[in-house]
């Protein structure tokens, strides 16, 4: 892990952010914005001076994040009035675990880091998760700032609350709601991402308007390659209308103890292809694509679902490149184990919310296992003939 102390005398830039959209997360008491525009990052300090945070703060940020936008989120806050430790870790799903959060707290401590500090969480999902976790633990609780640099973390994973870590035996199976006090969504972060990285962010992208909204799918659908080349307008308006209707759902069921169960379409199958993945072959939003492939079929087995909107929601996935092979033994029973562990499982059945048309998804429900494991093959013949 690499410690960054805070660069003295950094050189003064005027860029501000253009064109800047705030989204309100209703809470109560507890309500925070989600600023979203280009070149909001370098007016992160700005945004938390008006927040009136503690002088201290630490950006948690992984080593590619750290190289592209570590300095200009640094010098925003330090032209501020702001002191920044920066903690460099490396960049991968496989960080999110007890081993590095414990590093995280050694190095909090050894540099006297005491409860009057905010921690920013500047990166992807597995940066906004991680160090989210440690400012929900650290001292019993710290002030937490999310700036999310990719897709996927800027129209799902940053908003909300939901932080945590992986065990061996499950994903995020460690973790609490924690709402951060402000999210700070640059899309112009998304100009310098992979095609892997765009084609996961646009995973949830398709989720939302599967689920929630079928006007927004239609204008996926039609603008997908816009929206697949990272266009600037194309790519505002979906990030704004993502984070519109997660804060809508957050806002009326914050510990997912109704409503928000809705937003795990595609992550029942998802977070078992992933473990099966040991967290390497397929990224999340991979899984998740795939995983909405599975339970859509899943859905139309259980006579729940027209096969026009099965195909319509094929065809987008399919669209946006899946990969073309799991990279792993494929292997039915071994996914359905998985499942039965899953955090979402009840009683030992295994739940899932599935859709009934465009726009208009379960709650969780449970499907006997035999119907599953066709729902797998199903994806497995789906990989295959890609």
């Amino acid at each position: 892990m690499k410690i960054n102390p805070q660069k003295s005398n950094p050189p003064r830039r005027t860029l501000k952010a253009r064109r800047l959209k705030t989204i309100t997360v209703a809470l109560g008491k507890r309500s925070y914005p989600i600023y979203i525009g280009a070149g909001v990052r370098n007016s992160a300090g700005k945004i938390l001076k008006r927040l009136r945070l503690p002088k201290q703060t630490v950006i948690v940020t992984d080593t590619i994040v750290a190289r592209l936008y570590l300095d200009d989120v640094r010098r925003s806050l330090v032209e501020a009035g702001f002191s920044v430790l920066a903690i460099v870790i490396p960049q991968g799903e496989s960080q999110k675990n007890l081993r590095r959060a414990d590093a995280i707290y050694t190095e909090l401590l050894r540099n006297r880091i005491g409860r009057k500090v905010t921690i920013i969480a500047l990166g992807g999902g597995v940066v906004g998760d991680l160090a989210g976790f440690i400012a929900a633990t650290y001292q019993r609780g710290v002030n937490f700032v999310q700036i999310p640099t990719t897709l996927l973390a800027q129209v799902d994973s940053s908003v909300g609350g939901k932080v945590g870590i992986n065990h061996p035996l499950g994903k995020n199976m460690i973790g609490a709601f924690y709402q951060p006090l402000c999210v700070i969504a640059d899309t112009e972060t998304l100009q310098t991402l992979s095609e892997r990285e765009r084609v996961c962010g646009l995973g949830e992208v398709i989720k939302y308007g599967i689920i929630l909204d079928a006007k927004f799918f239609d204008h996926v659908q039609k603008d997908l390659a816009d929206i697949i080349a990272m266009q600037p307008a194309a790519i505002a308006r979906v990030a704004a209308r993502c984070c519109e209707l997660k804060a809508y759902v957050v806002s009326r069921d914050e510990k997912e103890e109704n409503l928000r169960a809705i937003l795990n379409f595609g992550h029942t199958v998802g977070h078992a292809l992933e473990q099966a993945g040991h967290f390497r072959s397929l990224k999340h939003g991979e899984a998740v694509l795939l995983g909405m492939i599975a339970e859509t079929f899943l859905a139309h087995r259980l006579k729940m679902i027209a096969e026009a909107d099965l195909r319509r929601i094929e065809d987008i996935i399919t669209a946006v490149s899946l990969p073309r092979s799991f990279g792993f033994v494929f292997s039915v029973r071994k996914l359905i184990d998985t499942m039965r562990s899953d955090k979402k499982s009840l009683g030992g059945k295994i739940h899932f919310v599935l859709p009934q048309k465009i726009g208009k998804i379960t709650l969780p429900m449970p499907v006997n296992e035999e119907t599953v494991a066709d729902a797998l093959r199903y994806l497995n013949q789906f990989v295959k003939g890609l």
